[in-house]
């Protein structure tokens, strides 16, 4: 009786390794499975660095023209209050005709004009705001519309409307004048699509309040 009740034992116990060693060793993933999936994974994971280090360096690049002006105003003293110019400059071709122009100063509209008949898109410059602002960070957001404008075979280019958008942040600081300038241009070549072509480019023009002409440039990007 005594063997029969090892030999059930022995018995049982096999399946029970049998199991166990099945669950302690799970299938490996193929080879061509782990190639696919990192294939898959590494243009999203790129394209997501990318991005990241592009807002890096803008970051790094407003901290850096904040830092320099906050000691600018410390070695001048800090004189009271801040003042904006900001200025929108015109460079596209006469391929494309400006019908409407937006901006807005920190959620408040400082210019909205819409006009068809041609005399918006004569004008390259034009005055968006002057005056005092309060010192510290600010955003100002501009949309343009353009209308397509061609001769001859072209003509099909007037049924047709373009936009652009961007915005841009940017420092007041006291004792300061900050001039900043957007200016729309055609990006690309003859391969570019219309659509892509208009873009805005934002410039800064950083001065000390008054007649005196100590500009400091601020830097510009494209957008």
């Amino acid at each position: 009786m005594a063997a029969s009740s090892s030999a059930k034992t022995s018995a049982s116990a096999a399946p029970s390794a049998s199991v166990a060693a099945s669950v302690a060793a799970p299938t490996a993933p193929t080879a061509s499975g782990a190639v696919a999936m990192d294939g898959a994974t590494y243009n999203v994971r790129l394209r997501d660095l990318e991005s990241r280090v592009d807002e890096l360096k803008d970051q790094i690049r407003r901290s850096h023209t904040r830092l320099a002006l906050l000691s600018d105003t410390i070695l001048s003293g800090g004189a009271a209050g801040s003042r904006a110019e900001i200025n929108f400059h015109n460079e596209m071709s006469s391929a494309f005709r400006l019908v409407r122009a937006l901006f807005v100063l920190d959620g408040a509209v400082q210019y909205n004009r819409q006009d068809d008949t041609g005399a918006l898109a004569d004008q390259k410059d034009i005055p968006i705001y002057s005056g005092s602002i309060t010192p510290g960070d600010h955003t100002l957001s501009a949309l343009l519309t353009f209308q397509g404008n061609g001769y001859g075979v072209f003509t099909y280019l007037r049924g047709y409307k373009f936009e652009a958008k961007s915005s841009h942040s940017f420092t007041a600081v006291e004792g300061k004048t900050l001039s900043v300038t957007a200016t729309s241009f055609e990006s690309g070549g003859v391969t570019t699509p219309l659509s892509d072509r208009p873009k805005i480019e934002w410039k800064e023009k950083v001065q000390a309040l008054g007649p005196a002409s100590n500009a400091v440039a601020a830097g510009g990007d494209k957008k």
